[in-house]
């Protein structure tokens, strides 16, 4: 008979039966290498799950650029993104159908912020500048939180994290390249700071999203997220004037069409919704720590993807600047404030978390719309 710890024992049943407590009625215990042996197997599960969000969040850039050079505008882009994960999340929108009634603040300003603020700023940017400037530049945000906390919150930080404020800075001005008067487009790194600024609400919303008992399920979230800034989208992309012929022709990429519509199709589905979900699953299974290193994969992945698929070649300094700001985003983002409480981070795109790892109310992200990691930092882009 198996006794449960803390409970008394049945009646015996015959002779010889042990007496509660004893060593003859207590069950084996587990084997130790066992345990470890399946907690490293999900631990290898959860890193190559994280990986699969980071290259997904990393691919929406490269797939966005050749549509909007193909004649679509930026917002048009980012209207077909949302209003198509929408459509594909809404039997999760329905399994959740009480989060409106609980938590309406929050997914409206999810949706504003971390889906169609952030993605509108990152694709406007994209048809302005390289797809790696623009996700390394709204790599900024964790950076960007540490002010929250310490001068919005008035809540001490670590020295560490001031570090890390510090290198993604000094890394930025390496990525644009300041000592060159800001070769590159003005208001194209003005949206990419946008979308960095974007992310911090994102984030922010995401700490909410974890407060007290009613915590919320993350993927809740992320498709009622979408559905708003679906809706919002729709009134600012005015997607009825969009040039609806450019889906049926091809894009260049890098001297090679392909067709407008597989772009598409890997935007929505495989760079929204198929990452958000990798990046739910990577955050419950990995500690923050690895999980905001490999959020911190998907601008080093984006950036990759751009320099093959569309050559575009980043020089020495920008790609020792992006090292930099990298470092310094995951020192940021994995600092804790001095007080008892934690600020969670989450990256669009992206996403790296700075929440308790399995959490209910975990986010992705990137870029983001990376998890809800959070980028994308989920990011949303």
């Amino acid at each position: 008979m198996h006794v449960s710890s803390g409970s008394p024992a049945g009646p015996p049943t015959g002779p010889g039966q042990g007496t509660p407590g004893s060593r003859g009625t207590q069950p084996p215990p587990p084997a130790l290498g066992a345990s470890r042996s399946e907690a490293s197997r999900g631990r290898r599960a959860g890193l190559g799950i994280a990986l699969l969000s980071a290259l997904a969040f990393g691919g929406s850039g490269v797939a966005a650029k050749p549509l909007i050079s193909a004649g679509l505008e930026p917002l048009h882009v980012t209207w077909l993104r949302v209003a198509g994960a929408a459509l594909v999340m809404l039997p999760v929108a329905w399994r959740h159908r009480e989060l409106p009634r609980r938590r309406p603040a929050l997914l409206a300003g999810f949706g504003l912020l971390a889906v169609a603020g952030v993605q509108a700023c990152y694709f406007a940017a994209l048809s302005r500048i390289p797809v790696g400037v623009a996700l390394l530049i709204e790599y900024l945000a964790p950076a960007l939180v540490l002010g929250w906390v310490r001068f919005v919150q008035k809540r001490p930080v670590t020295r560490a994290a001031a570090v890390g404020v510090v290198l993604a800075v000094g890394g930025l001005a390496c990525v644009v390249e300041v000592w060159s008067g800001l070769s590159l487009d003005a208001v194209g790194l003005i949206l990419a700071l946008g979308a960095a600024c974007c992310q911090v609400g994102y984030f922010v919303l995401s700490d909410h999203g974890t407060d007290g008992d009613d915590t919320v399920d993350p993927l809740g979230v992320i498709s009622y997220g979408l559905l708003v800034g679906a809706v919002v989208l729709t009134v600012i992309a005015r997607p009825w004037d969009m040039d609806w012929a450019v889906l049926g022709g091809g894009a260049e990429m890098n001297g090679t069409q392909v067709p407008a519509a597989l772009l598409l199709a890997w935007i929505v589905l495989i760079a929204t919704v198929a990452a958000y979900l990798t990046g739910v699953v990577s955050i419950r299974r990995l500690s923050p720590q690895v999980a905001g290193v490999v959020a911190c994969l998907e601008a080093v992945i984006a950036t990759v993807l751009a320099w093959v698929l569309l050559g575009e070649h980043l020089s020495v300094p920008q790609i020792v600047g992006g090292v930099v700001v990298l470092t310094g985003a995951f020192i940021a983002q994995s600092a804790k404030p001095k007080t008892t409480q934690t600020v969670r981070v989450a990256q669009g795109g992206g996403a790296g978390d700075a929440a308790d790892a399995g959490g209910a109310g975990d986010f992705p992200a990137s870029s983001a719309p990376s998890a809800p990691s959070a980028p994308s930092a989920s990011s949303g882009a």
